[in-house]
């Protein structure tokens, strides 16, 4: 392709206003193809059919066009768990397992997204529009496990609300990442990635003396419903 035409393809996505949307859906295929980690800025121009020193026009570099994408998917995830999660109607544990799943679709549906997420090796820092949606997606998983929280029994060990968003975190992640996309492990399991899931985070309540079962949930309609946010960046306290 010679620098002629490729030049006047970079005119034409400018001055229509779409070359910033034609550079990180280049950068979306690159990652489902290669990984976060396996294109460089020029690669991402060549996709999109611009010059290289077109993509400068808007991102100061590679991490910034990465940035975007990931902030786009926690703000697409956020809205996936949330749905999920419907302020935990009609009980708290269905609510819940809901989130789970959604979780568990999401990697599935959006490996580029979720690749950029949680592999790109960006700081948290990077951005503050990148650390602020992956704040507000994790908020969801952080409420769910306060309603949980609300269903200790009376005078048992109850662990902090925001370690054990962490740890059903830490479970989610895992199995999404291991069994949840096309592009990670290829081992078989014995049953379905959400119901792997679901028993892990059932035996975790369970172990913590939890009230956890679907029928003893249908009575926790009265649950105070904390409006605590976490506070820290994302998986971690200030």
């Amino acid at each position: 392709m010679s620098w002629r035409k490729e030049q006047g393809r970079t005119e034409r996505g400018y001055h229509h206003g779409n070359l910033k949307e034609a550079l990180l859906q280049a950068a979306l295929d690159l990652i489902a193809k290669k990984g976060a980690a396996g294109f460089t800025f020029a690669d991402a121009a060549r996709i999109a059919g611009v010059s290289p020193a077109a993509p400068y026009r808007h991102f100061r570099d590679r991490d910034e066009l990465l940035s975007n994408i990931a902030q786009r998917g926690f703000e697409q995830f956020e809205s996936a768990l949330s749905e999920a999660w419907d302020d935990g109607r009609p009980d708290t544990v269905s609510a819940f397992e809901r989130v789970g799943k959604a979780y568990l679709a999401f990697a599935r549906e959006k490996p580029a997204f979720y690749s950029a997420m949680f592999e790109s090796g960006l700081a948290a820092d990077i951005s503050a529009g990148l650390h602020a949606a992956a704040e507000r997606a994790f908020a969801v998983i952080r409420a769910a496990a306060e309603r949980l929280a609300a269903l200790a029994p009376q005078g048992s060990p109850r662990p902090p609300a925001l370690m054990m968003a962490l740890h059903i975190w830490s479970m989610s992640h895992g199995v999404a990442s291991l069994f949840a996309r096309g592009d990670a492990a290829r081992r078989k399991l014995p049953m379905s990635a959400e119901e792997l899931l679901e028993a892990e985070v059932l035996i975790y309540l369970r172990g913590l003396g939890f009230l956890a079962d679907r029928k003893a949930a249908a009575s926790d309609s009265a649950d105070p419903k904390p409006s605590g946010r976490p506070s820290g960046p994302w998986g971690s306290p200030k």
